[in-house]
């Protein structure tokens, strides 16, 4: 800040306070701790530090000096049989990684790896012929094939859930209604609306639309619940936007800090206090511009209005980030601040009625 660093370094990563401006590849920047920069590249390796390279595709093959030809296959056993010989010594693939390199990998490990992808490239370049292919791929692309066929056989029915019938669309929801003489659908769909009410501002005749505003499709998906009741979720088209990353960047609490808060709990006897917030994203503003058409579900007196998006509704890709933003502007208005271990766990000094000093955390 200013020219001057922000925080101490430290040789225990614990009380390590620096902080970072971390620049990103689609160009946006967020200051990030050095603990957090840490964990991040600890998490890109095993633990001896070896670094996982995420497979693309296959682009090439070759065959080193002294490897074998279709002519030296068979050879002669001490009984005089000719049976043929199972190699791959000094074949190689060229590998195309997620991260744009490309690297020269022996063709022993790679059909370890990936035999499928491997064996399709083998018969996509016509060498399933050669001494180190032809022994195990037909194999390998005939245990592909029965484990498809095992999967097909299974079809997870979506119709129904806890032998209840689950609609598709509104249109079926009112439909199951009245064929089971009741209105469970009826009361969730209603129910649904309700809360979403302050998500919506229906403009009047002649209002316009606010510049840069995209129309979005919505529709309602439905479940049953554990207790057999009734929800239904009005949810936004969001993939019918494409909002930055800064828009849509939320990040989460690592398990590792909630297994840590839990021993801390454990080791005290101390109680944990679990909560939901209902209608979370609801709490917060719409980060994107959009808006859609009011259909039946608004009533008849709203049918065909334009209505404005004015809160963070599910579907919408900045939803997350719109509620996280919200939640942390809510707890510093508590006196709460975040670690700097973990952004997202968050604590304040309390003193206890016998005047104990001690620390609260979220």
């Amino acid at each position: 800040m200013h020219g001057n660093p922000i925080g101490v370094s430290n040789r225990n990563p614990i009380l390590d306070t620096r902080v970072y401006e971390v620049t990103f590849p689609d160009g946006h920047t967020a200051e990030y701790s050095a603990n957090t920069i840490g964990e991040c590249l600890y998490s890109q390796v095993d633990p001896e530090g070896r670094h996982y390279a995420i497979f693309d595709e296959i682009i090439d093959w070759r065959c080193t000096k002294g490897a074998l030809d279709n002519h030296e296959i068979y050879q002669v056993s001490h009984n005089g049989n000719i049976p043929h010989q199972r190699t791959t010594k000094r074949y190689q693939l060229c590998i195309r990684w997620t991260d744009g390199s490309t690297s020269w990998e022996a063709l022993k490990d790679m059909k370890v790896m990936y035999p499928t992808q491997v064996a399709d490239f083998a018969v996509a370049r016509k060498i399933t012929d050669l001494p180190a292919f032809w022994w195990w791929v037909p194999q390998a692309l005939k245990q592909r094939e029965s484990i498809i066929n095992a999967i097909k056989t299974r079809f997870k029915k979506k119709t129904h859930k806890y032998g209840i019938q689950v609609p598709q669309n509104i249109e079926e929801a009112y439909l199951i209604d009245k064929e089971m003489g009741t209105d469970y659908w009826h009361q969730a769909i209603l129910k649904e609306m309700k809360n979403n009410a302050v998500a919506f501002k229906f403009l009047e005749e002649g209002e316009q639309v606010p510049v840069g505003s995209t129309w979005i499709p919505f529709h309602m998906i439905f479940d049953v619940k554990c207790d057999l009741t009734r929800k239904a979720r009005y949810v936004a088209g969001g993939h019918w936007t494409q909002p930055t990353s800064q828009l849509t960047y939320s990040p989460v609490v690592t398990r590792e800090s909630i297994r840590i808060a839990f021993m801390i709990a454990a080791l005290n006897d101390l109680e944990i206090l679990s909560a939901d917030i209902g209608s979370a994203y609801l709490q917060a503003p719409a980060r994107e511009k959009v808006h859609t058409t009011a259909g039946p579900k608004f009533g008849p007196t709203k049918l065909g209005q334009t209505v404005i998006i004015v809160r963070a509704m599910y579907g919408l890709k900045s939803s997350g980030a719109a509620w996280h933003a919200q939640l942390s502007e809510t707890l510093y208005g508590m006196d709460f601040k975040p670690t700097l271990a973990d952004p997202d766990v968050w604590y304040r000094p309390a003193i206890k009625d016998n005047g104990l000093e001690y620390y609260e955390y979220i």
